[in-house]
């Protein structure tokens, strides 16, 4: 099954088909497009024309060159035009149906040797391949979108899948500059399957009235650096297109977070299937536009809400990086800090912590000498929480243990003065918990700051059903202020980013103990398919595998999903002492510091 793919077939002109195509004329080959509907036809050579001149324009792509691309695409409309072609690509819609009729079709076109490529990303490639007369040369080749952009290849064998097919593909997608990752045959593959999951439980979310379509969005952006929020993305995707992925990845794992969102039905029952409809969860200038416009569920801007308490002194309880952190952005906004930890000496120490972060700003040159001294100025470090007197904000930064944040709000209730808010950071544990170890628990709010915190921008503002409206208005107040933005969320297990990060790193921890793929292909393909700007397995050594697991428990716990026990494996590596990059083994290995 040699062939060099001088001529290739692309079944399907949509705008994932019309961007395999371009790919494949920009490589040097020539490109077959199929497509029964004229007008597909037409807007695919019309996108071809408008990106190969906008690349003339770059200085990309020479006058002639141009002329020698659009020259390599032909459209017809017919399947027989495929008969020369040595490779066939089909991008027609995610129907069984449909593309079972395309492979039985293309059967009686193509030679022998030619391989049937199908652009699933949702669908059975075992089951597709066994409608041909020869499936051992049918598998899967799932481009990403938009296709002349994204790095990632997803090369999917089926049993049937002959070993040559697969390698004269995999060259092929190296040649188009892209980097292939082969996988086994499972609904959505590597990157499909953890991203759809993450993206059905942002729906839920949103469905349950746990936060707004924008706190959502903008908690994964600020908090995971993500190029685009779940919901924004899925209506990009097509609410509808999710759906179907998603009903086929449940049929396959019966796993309930597979089990499609109800409000990704009625969406697409409704016609608002995203950016193509014009509405999805969000409203758009127009179908096909990604200009959002303000809709009924859109935040009024400028709405008077109750008014907040003045804050001028905060308190900062801790001696931790997170704690350092708090300190050192609160200080800079210009307030008056109070850092307490058990010891003087740790305090000093956290302040000392402090002073290099400033330095390195300074020489960065993010921050003048005169700014460094000043802010340092306002940070007074302390022994006891006693010197909380007098704080408008007591701000705790200790351990991830309830009884140790228990005792220390007891501990704040008796010293701070009445009507003092007090904050935890705490990222798992219920607030309300905490809350309830004072006797003013109107007055507890949770804080959920980003490590490390003068960098990241995001802040999980938790209420409890007990938190005051002038204590929520005045922590938000205080966010703009320290220029941080802040996401509303009520007191469950994960919160907003929490709640949708852990499961999405649980699950591709199963899939290497399942054996479907291994770190390296599972964090690439999360990386280029997915935006991700670190792949799960890099992420979970960073953030510690004895955090991830604490964190996994809690959610298991909360929510009593079969789904989200933590992988054995995580579990494993924990109980063996391998924590990730701070004990210089997790699930790679890392040169100790």
């Amino acid at each position: 099954m040699d062939t060099p793919f001088s001529t290739i077939a692309v079944v399907g002109l949509g705008t994932m088909g019309t961007g395999i195509a371009e790919v494949l004329a920009r490589a040097g080959r020539e490109v077959i497009g199929i497509d029964t509907d004229p007008q597909a036809a037409a807007r695919a050579v019309a996108s071809l024309e408008v990106s190969t001149a906008r690349a003339v324009s770059r200085e990309r792509l020479t006058e002639r060159e141009r002329d020698d691309v659009l020259a390599r695409f032909r459209t017809f409309s017919d399947l027989s035009a495929a008969a020369d072609a040595q490779l066939v690509i089909e991008v027609v819609p995610e129907s069984y149906e449909i593309k079972q009729q395309v492979i039985r079709e293309l059967d009686a076109v193509v030679g022998p040797g030619t391989i049937l490529a199908t652009g699933t990303n949702a669908l059975s490639v075992t089951r597709l391949a066994a409608e041909s007369l020869r499936p051992e040369r049918v598998l899967g080749l799932h481009f990403f979108n938009p296709a002349p952009a994204m790095k990632l290849v997803e090369v999917v064998s089926s049993v049937l899948t002959a070993p040559p097919a697969v390698e004269a593909v995999t060259a092929l997608a190296r040649e188009l500059g892209k980097e292939p990752v082969a996988v086994g045959d499972r609904p959505g593959f590597v990157a499909d399957g953890l991203l759809f999951g993450y993206l059905n439980q942002a729906a839920a979310m949103y469905e349950a009235n746990y936060a707004s379509r924008e706190d959502i969005d903008a908690a994964m952006k600020l908090g995971c650096g993500l190029p685009m929020g779940p919901l924004a993305l899925l209506d990009l995707i097509g609410v509808d297109t999710a759906r179907t992925v998603l009903e086929a990845m449940y049929a396959a794992s019966h796993d309930r977070l597979h089990a499609p969102a109800p409000v990704l039905g009625q969406l697409s029952e409704a016609g608002l299937t995203g950016r193509k409809a014009g509405r999805g969860f969000y409203s758009y200038a127009a179908p096909g536009s990604q200009d959002v416009v303000p809709d009924a569920l859109t935040p009024g801007a400028g709405a008077v809400g109750v008014p907040g308490r003045t804050v001028t002194a905060v308190g900062v309880a801790g001696s931790g990086t997170m704690a350092s952190g708090i300190a050192e952005v609160f200080a800079k906004a210009g307030y008056t800090v109070v850092l307490a930890a058990r010891t003087q000496e740790k305090a000093d120490t956290a302040k000392g912590r402090i002073a290099k972060s400033l330095e390195r700003s300074v020489a960065k040159g993010r921050l003048t000498a005169g700014a460094r001294d000043e802010t340092l100025a306002r940070i007074t470090p302390a022994g006891s929480l006693d010197a909380f007197a007098e704080v408008d904000l007591a701000v705790e930064a200790v351990a991830e243990d309830l009884l140790v944040k228990q005792q220390l709000f007891a501990t704040l209730d008796k010293v701070c003065k009445p009507g003092a808010v007090l904050a935890t950071t705490t990222s798992s544990l219920p607030v309300v918990s905490v809350a309830r170890a004072t006797s003013r628990p109107q007055d507890v709010i949770g804080m959920h700051f980003f490590n490390p915190a003068p960098a990241m921008k995001l802040v999980e503002v938790v209420r409890t059903v007990l938190t005051a409206d002038d204590v929520h208005a005045t922590v938000r107040e205080v966010c703009a202020k320290v220029r941080k933005h802040p996401v509303d969320c009520g007191d469950r297990a994960g919160f907003i980013v929490n709640a949708l990060l852990f499961p999405y790193l649980n699950n591709a921890i199963k899939m290497v103990e399942e054996h479907y793929a291994t770190l390296d292909e599972i964090d690439a393909a999360m990386k280029l398919g997915g935006g991700y700007p670190m792949g799960p397995f890099e992420l979970l050594d960073v953030v510690g595998l004895d955090v991830s697991l604490a964190i996994e428990k809690v959610l298991h716990q909360e929510f009593r999903d079969p789904g989200l026990a933590p992988a054995p494996l995580l579990e494993h590596l924990v109980a063996a002492g391998c924590l990730g990059r701070k004990t210089g083994r997790g699930f790679r290995e890392h040169a100790r510091r």
